[in-house]
């Protein structure tokens, strides 16, 4: 039950703000048209815990043909590493966010929603939380989650 003071707060804000409502709106109607062009045999939504979100995947991605290897659908969202190379030392300075940043996002809330649910991202998890903490764990996640989506959508399970 949402707390009286946030929703009188909120309707305040959506009759003062007329431009915030429409925008809400929008995006709501936007999302609403991509998740009625997913088809509902869609390979996406096979995958367990991505669901109704898988339209807004396929909504920005479009094709993921478009994308030979993982490691570019991965810098596509913008989880890709930033590596700096001087002699023999190698830096890693977190991920590039060069990607969309909407994807980048719903990855990351995927990730953290499946963390526990899913047994490839659980055992993954078991397996980093040790020497990953936090926001990078989250990114580690996130980047995980994003192969296993180019995997299962570029080349579909075909059982024989």
């Amino acid at each position: 039950m949402a707390d009286p003071l946030t929703e009188v707060k909120s309707s305040e804000e959506g009759v003062t703000n007329p431009y915030r409502r429409t925008e809400n709106c929008d995006k709501i109607h936007a999302y609403r048209m991509i998740e009625g062009q997913v088809p509902d045999n869609h390979v996406l939504l096979t995958k367990p815990g991505v669901g109704r979100l898988a339209a807004g995947i396929i909504g920005i991605v479009g094709d993921v043909k478009r994308f030979p290897k993982p490691e570019s659908f991965v810098a596509y969202c913008g989880l890709d590493p930033v590596i700096e190379r001087s002699g023999r030392a190698i830096i890693s300075r977190g991920i590039s966010k060069r990607g969309n940043k909407y994807l980048r996002s719903l990855l990351y809330f995927l990730a953290e929603v499946n963390s526990s649910r899913n047994p490839t991202l659980l055992r993954f998890y078991e397996s980093h939380r040790n020497r990953l903490h936090g926001r990078k764990l989250s990114a580690a996640l996130a980047r995980k989650l994003a192969r296993i989506i180019w995997s299962v959508w570029y080349r579909p399970y075909e059982p024989k």
